[in-house]
Parts: structure tokens; sequence; C-alpha cells
């Protein structure tokens, strides 16, 4: 890989193999805010990393994603059935959910119209989670380059949504009591081709790459890969963990009340 010109080359493969993989810890917290613990359902599931752990703690869990990529190489689990589907129009067959979370896709959603569907298919006491991991924080001997890469370099090609991402959906429109959760941690050890795997994900990349801009991305593959130095080398990365839970049949505002701009999605 680390003489490859097409690194940042991603599919639904890469996601899965390059994709940072949500601690066990995180399943268990999830799970431990819900008496009940019979349905689950992951919303925008990519290839499963969340799905495969709350399937540890939940009867049955659903993970629907709009990609056929995605769901075509996600994670097999006897507790997991996988669908593709819309978070706008969720499967009709889908009933009494009793956690529903949404991992790192809540800035894609048309909110309003995912809220109200949500209520259709929760049971009467579940719960909304929206979950998000911020800016990787880097090993210290790369973490310049990767920082003027992240934020100058590719800057300008990540969508608006992703600033939603970088402030752990904080500012979106949320209308439900909020419960209390603790915020988690990411922590990997990740040799050369594990990091820019990662990288080869993001959506930044693959429109700086449909943009012309190859050079840009092999000239920050080889300054890694100089700063690394030998690429089987384990670097420590982490991610902070953001969370959003709340009770969904408990709207703090009426159905009818909720206002956004009509044909545009409300953040």
């Amino acid at each position: 890989m680390t003489n490859s010109t097409n690194w940042f080359e991603s599919g639904g493969e890469q996601y899965a193999q390059y994709r940072p993989q949500y601690p066990e810890s995180l399943g268990k917290v999830l799970a431990s805010l819900t008496k009940e613990r019979h349905k689950a359902l992951d919303i925008g599931c990519g290839t499963g990393q969340l799905t495969t752990i709350l399937a540890n703690h939940f009867d049955k869990v659903t993970g629907i994603d709009p990609s056929e990529s995605q769901i075509h190489n996600a994670k097999p689990h006897p507790n997991i059935s996988y669908d593709v589907a819309n978070a706008e129009e969720l499967p009709t067959s889908l009933s009494d959910i009793n956690l529903i979370t949404v991992a790192q896709a809540a800035h894609w959603l048309d909110l309003p119209k995912f809220y109200q569907e949500i209520k259709k298919v929760s049971a009467p006491n579940a719960l909304l989670a929206l979950i998000s991991y911020g800016i990787l924080q880097s090993d210290a001997h790369i973490k310049a380059r990767f920082d003027q890469f992240y934020h100058q370099e590719i800057g300008s090609y990540w969508p608006s949504e992703r600033k939603m991402v970088e402030e752990g959906y904080q500012n979106i429109h949320f209308p439900f009591p909020e419960i209390p959760v603790q915020d988690a941690e990411i922590k990997l050890e990740w040799n050369f081709e594990a990091f820019m795997g990662y990288i080869s994900t993001w959506s930044a990349v693959r429109k700086a790459q449909d943009a012309g801009k190859t050079a840009l991305l092999l000239r920050f593959h080889q300054d890694i890969l100089e700063l690394w130095g030998d690429p089987k080398q384990l670097r420590i990365m982490t991610w902070p963990i953001k969370m959003r839970v709340g009770k969904i049949h408990e709207s703090l505002r009426k159905d009818s009340e909720i206002d956004y701009i009509k044909g545009d999605r409300f953040f």
C-alpha cells in the first residue's frame, strides 16, 4: 500500500476495514440507559461498526443504511438483520424498538422527517442516541502534518455538515428531553497502512480527488510515510466520542410546532 497511487480510492470494503471501531464499553453504556433490551435499531449503520456491539446487549438488532455497498460489506452476527433503507422512510416491518442509534450519520438526515419516522417504530419508553466521534488526535510524530492536511489542505473539501460532527451534534435540532451521558473515547494502535486506509475513507479526500488534487493527496501520503518511519510501527490514535440521548415519546414541542424552512434541512 505504501507505493500505491490509489490509496485514496474507497468503497464499502475499505470502509469496513479501516473505519475506527467503537469500544465495547460504548455498548454497555447505551444498554444501561434503557430497561428493555429487546430491540435496537442502528440508523446509517455503515458496515456495522456499532451494530455488532449493540448485538451483544440486545436480543435483536436491525442495521439500516441507504448504501448497498455498505450493507453488502456489513459484519454478520446472529442477532443482526441488515437492510438497505432510508432513515426518513423506515421499513414497515420495524416496531417496538427500545433503542435507536445514529452513529456518525445524523448530519446527513432530514431531521424533522426522521424524528417523525422514529416515533412510528419505537416502543413507549424508547431512547434515541445521536453519536459522533470528532477529529482524530494523532500521534505526536505526525500531528503537525496531519493538522495541516485536515484543516488547510483539504479543509475546503469537507461538506458543511462536517462542522456538526466536530461539534458533537451539540447545535443541531434535538426536541427530546435529554439524558446525561458521559463522553467516551476511541483509542487504537495503528500502523501506517491502517492510518492511510482510514484517511482514504474521508468524503473530503474523495472530493479532492474528483477535483484533480491527486498531487496534494500523494504528497501528504509521502510526507506521513517519511515521518512515520517503519510502516509496521504502531502509533496511538484517539477520537473523542460525543453523545446526545433523549426520550423519543416526550418531545419538548408538539409535532406541529417543529419549524423548519420548507425544502431545506433543519440542523
